[in-house]
């Protein structure tokens, strides 16, 4: 028998985990994006990340364009994490951004950027696992946005 959603997302919360925004571009050529945590990378030959993402977020149907960018927050972005979090609104207007070579938003002043182009799609229950091979990266020297316990947290 499965444990209680509850219990279960308490577990999850005990996991430190980066804070990542996920970006994509729509077939409507806009730009699309959500917070997430459910990141990880899964191989390095070929180089493959991973990305799961609620079906019922509104950005997720745009996801199809088998694009997608992995921005890494930086420590000093809390504010942009709890941005890309909320539903509705043109969340990429005040913000800087630039097209990567895939054509994703990258972010600016992040920790970093994984481009990838999408490979496989699963169903994970609520979410859409997707498995993208990463055409281009960057990394920048800085602290990353962590998550634990329920609040943002640095590195110490």
């Amino acid at each position: 028998m499965a444990i209680d959603k509850n219990q279960f997302r308490h577990a999850l919360g005990h996991f430190a985990a980066g804070v990542t925004v996920i970006t994509t571009r729509g077939e409507d050529g806009a730009p699309y994006g959500l917070t997430a945590t459910a990141f990880t990378s899964v191989s390095l030959e070929p180089p493959l990340v991973l990305v799961c993402i609620d079906k019922k977020a509104e950005s997720h149907p745009h996801f199809a364009s088998g694009v997608f960018a992995v921005n890494l927050l930086a420590a000093h972005q809390q504010d942009v994490s709890q941005h890309f979090a909320k539903s509705g609104g043109d969340k990429f207007s005040q913000l800087q951004y630039r097209s990567g070579v895939t054509g994703a938003p990258l972010l600016a002043d992040t920790l970093g950027h994984l481009e990838c182009r999408t490979v496989h799609v699963y169903e994970g229950g609520d979410h859409t696992i997707f498995v993208g091979e990463v055409v281009d990266a960057d990394v920048r020297d800085v602290e990353p946005l962590l998550h634990f316990r329920g609040a943002y947290r640095r590195v110490s």
